[in-house]
């Protein structure tokens, strides 16, 4: 039995340069001018694994936006504290055969997002998160996260200031959707915190913490909802490609374009991978690729 303890640094910086050259194929996001300012060849990945034993290479200095990676812990954060017949009263758990902002498929659902890792359900759940305004949510919500991770997340107002410049007329439409279907209560309090949300920063590091929480027992997450949130993002985490992934990889993964990826190995430990250059849906082509082999060189997949 391989598995991630027995990795060591020279491989990693094997199959790193591998996949550095596969994200050649992926190109930076422009939607949002913050993002579309970085540099296309930076690359970075850390590890954790059970024992404490952690491994990392590149450039493990770089801070981008966990983006949509944050949807796995804002679901976690809210299984936790009101559970998931109340969660999953607001959203499903079907994947998408749709972009991850898609209207269409919300409207075709009847107004029902169809899982929390798209932005339909992200904002309906970010319309849920406790606290009296968008502010107040972010920072309950980050300080949790740091408290149980033990990771130094914070709120990239420059970032924030950028996604707000260029507020994604797809996401106002699903937001007003989702009001006339009675999903939301205040249409800019939920925009404007799943913009905070989306803003809260760190590095590669911070990320391979987060997945720790969800990789093993630790004490402080219920053992169901690690459960609930490592299988919806095996169907869902990567959007329209997840099937294609849990059968090429086999792990829960979660993306963002801000270009990080966390991916999950139950029992051993969590992959974070930095790599900005996306592919055609959203993910990021070098992290992907680099998790890909090392979970067929390593066997890691969850399918035995």
């Amino acid at each position: 039995m391989m598995g991630l303890e027995k990795l060591t640094t020279t491989e990693l910086s094997v199959w790193t340069q591998l996949a550095k050259i596969q994200a050649e194929r992926g190109q930076l996001i422009d939607r949002i001018p913050q993002l579309a300012k970085v540099n296309p060849d930076w690359f970075a990945v850390h590890i954790c694994c059970k024992s404490g034993h952690t491994i990392s290479f590149g450039d493990t200095a770089c801070v981008f936006p966990l983006m949509s990676v944050i949807k796995t812990f804002s679901l976690l954060y809210l299984l936790e504290h009101l559970g998931a017949e109340t969660v999953f009263g607001w959203v499903g758990v079907e994947p998408s055969n749709a972009p991850f902002n898609s209207l269409e498929q919300l409207i075709s659902d009847r107004g029902h997002p169809r899982n929390p890792m798209i932005n339909s359900g992200a904002i309906t759940l970010s319309d849920k998160l406790p606290g009296k305004d968008a502010n107040e949510r972010t920072f309950l919500f980050c300080q949790w996260l740091n408290q149980l991770a033990g990771c130094q997340l914070w709120l990239d107002e420059t970032m924030l200031a950028s996604v707000r410049l260029t507020r994604s007329k797809a996401n106002e439409a699903i937001a007003n959707y989702l009001a006339q279907a009675g999903h939301l209560k205040n249409i800019e309090t939920a925009l404007d915190t799943y913009e905070q949300i989306c803003c809260i920063s760190g590095r590669v590091e911070d990320l391979a913490l987060l997945g720790k929480l969800l990789a093993f027992d630790n004490g402080c997450i219920s053992l169901q909802n690690r459960r609930i949130v490592n299988a919806v993002m095996s169907t869902c985490g990567l959007y329209e490609a997840s099937a294609e992934f849990a059968v090429r990889i086999g792990l829960p993964m979660k993306s963002g374009i801000g270009g990080g990826l966390v991916a999950i190995v139950p029992g051993e430990g969590a992959i974070a991978c930095y790599s900005p250059a996306l592919d055609n849906i959203g993910n990021p082509v070098g992290a992907i690729a680099l998790v890909e082999v090392l979970a067929q060189e390593l066997q890691l997949s969850i399918f035995g």
